[in-house]
């Protein structure tokens, strides 16, 4: 079992956070063959290596000198960690920040056999040549030193994850919001169809009407110019319903210019813009056409600016 302060702890954790971003970001950067700024928030730091880092330290110090032991520890630890942060962020952001599903042999898109894997050979090079290094680093620094190091970063790193977490949710109110205003619109073509299809049968009851007084007239030339000459008369269910319509017709401008002006807030901020370029991955099943706009929007920014 490994023994450290909180401290040490603490420098694993923001040194392993600071390791998975350069990797992720290097690895992402190459992918979209532009530099990207990988992660959920704006510093480097990926927490989710953070916190597999220590996880792992954990789970495979029981298995200490046995590798397979190790393995299978790391694939078992850091899938069970990764489905439940994926699962825990999908259900409170509505957005996954990573998708295996396009990956053969994944469960709800969160988790690939793939992924498991690799997370056990991860664990193995971690703990057997990684993490021995920089053990001896985190030893070597005088203990007021370390404290004082970890306290400033986790000053800077609680400020940064309080900043991004606020982007996310505003990110997932307008994705929330824009799928209400969507189901209202769907609501109101239907009402506003409704009302055509019941017009159009009077329409054509009244041209029917006018038919047969046509017949009737038809004998004497100048009832037949008067028939020619009266205008279509408007329909009375219209006359009727004319304030639903006005106000569906002013609800339907408010609720657009209300997303539109909430998109274009949204994108304007730097740390929101830069969270969805930072996630060129970020993905939703339920709001995918919102946050397709959104990521298309702040991709494209500078280049109208």
């Amino acid at each position: 079992m490994y023994h450290y302060t909180l401290s040490q702890w603490l420098f694993f954790f923001y040194f392993y956070c600071f390791f998975g971003w350069c990797f992720e970001s290097t690895y992402v950067s190459i992918c979209q063959k532009k530099l990207v700024n990988r992660g959920f928030i704006r510093g480097p730091f990926l927490p989710l290596y953070g916190s597999g880092a220590i996880m792992m330290l954990l789970v495979s110090s029981p298995m200490k000198g046995n590798l397979v032991g190790i393995y299978i520890a790391g694939c078992i630890g850091a899938t069970v960690l990764e489905y439940i942060t994926g699962v825990v962020m999908e259900a409170l952001f509505k957005v996954r920040y990573w998708d295996y599903s396009h990956k053969k042999l994944n469960f709800q898109g969160q988790i690939c056999l793939e992924s498991t894997l690799c997370w056990g050979l991860l664990t193995i090079l971690m703990t057997q040549f990684i993490h021995k290094p920089v053990e001896h680093i985190a030893m070597l620094i005088p203990h007021k030193v370390l404290l004082l190091v970890v306290a400033v970063i986790s000053l800077y790193f609680i400020a940064d994850f309080v900043t991004s977490f606020q982007a996310a949710m505003d990110l997932r109110d307008i994705l929330v919001k824009a799928e209400q205003a969507k189901q209202e619109l769907e609501r109101m073509q239907k009402r506003l169809d409704v009302l055509i299809a019941v017009a159009n049968d009077e329409r054509e009851a009244k041209k029917e009407k006018r038919l047969e007084r046509r017949e009737e007239l038809v004998g004497t030339i100048e009832e037949a110019f008067a028939q020619l000459r009266e205008a279509l008369p408007a329909s009375e269910l219209l006359k009727e319903k004319r304030e639903e319509i006005l106000e569906l017709r002013d609800r339907f401008i408010g609720n657009k210019r209300v997303g539109e002006e909430k998109e274009q807030s949204f994108i304007h901020n730097f740390i929101k813009r830069n969270m969805l370029k930072g996630n060129p991955t970020m993905t939703s099943h339920k709001f995918h056409d919102t946050l397709e706009e959104l990521k298309k929007s702040a991709s494209e920014y500078r280049r109208k600016r």
